[in-house]
């Protein structure tokens, strides 16, 4: 399938109610409208596929962005392509759910997110946060730091409360993931957590919502979640 075969089906899966939803959470003209799911038949015909994923992602299409992200292949891209596809990433779906996903895949994911968290920019610090979220709910707990885990909920637990409103939802995230799927930092994740406590994050043309971590790992740890790990990160 070529790029403009795969836009005619992703056009003809497009729901107006689903559209609308997305564009209440930040997507933009053009849009289709397309449910995640509904695109498996259409990414298990092609699979991997790096130069349509490019095409795709290239659209500035919401819906195209997404699969572009699904038939991916994480390992030929280098940090200047994830800093590009990134630079494209409008709003927290395609950079959190998008770029993080598709870089937690690659072999450079953590050089790549800590530079991100490290710019000072509200989509780019979300999408460094939530590629660490990927990566520690899906690879063993040897392929990380300690110590750099360790100091990076030191910087949440100083910095989550004035940090840009997505990266609170991102570190917020961190520090659940951390004391869920890390087992090393397992108790000082749930003390950060405890410390940290509810957290205020704004939202546009939208009530505040409220932020907590140290609840929500309380209940995963209810359902004797800990250590979890999942099989894939993309889907």
């Amino acid at each position: 399938m070529n790029a403009e075969m795969v836009m005619q089906e992703l056009e003809e899966l497009g729901k107006e109610r689903t559209k609308k939803m997305y564009m209440s959470n930040g997507a933009h003209e053009p849009v289709f409208g397309v449910a995640t799911g509904a695109m498996k038949p259409i990414a298990k015909k092609i699979k991997i596929n790096q130069a349509l994923a490019e095409e795709l992602y290239a659209t500035g299409n919401y819906d195209a962005m997404y699969f572009a992200g699904i038939i991916a292949d994480p390992k030929m891209m280098t940090a200047a392509d994830f800093d590009r596809w990134m630079d494209s990433a409008y709003f927290y779906m395609l950079s959190d759910y998008v770029v993080a996903v598709t870089l937690a895949e690659s072999p450079i994911a953590q050089e790549v997110a800590d530079a991100w968290i490290a710019s000072g920019e509200e989509l780019k610090m979300s999408a460094g946060w939530s590629c660490y979220c990927w990566l520690l709910g899906n690879r063993k707990d040897s392929e990380f730091s300690e110590s750099k885990l360790a100091s990076m909920l030191d910087v949440v637990n100083k910095t989550i409360h004035t940090a840009p409103e997505r990266t609170k939802s991102a570190m917020n995230n961190f520090l659940y993931t951390v004391a869920i799927s890390y087992v090393p930092l397992h108790e000082k994740a749930v003390a950060t957590a405890q410390t940290v406590g509810p957290v205020e994050m704004k939202r546009d043309n939208k009530k505040s919502t409220t932020l907590n971590a140290y609840e929500n790992i309380q209940k995963e740890l209810n359902r004797g979640k800990l250590g979890f790990k999942r099989k894939y990160v993309r889907c």
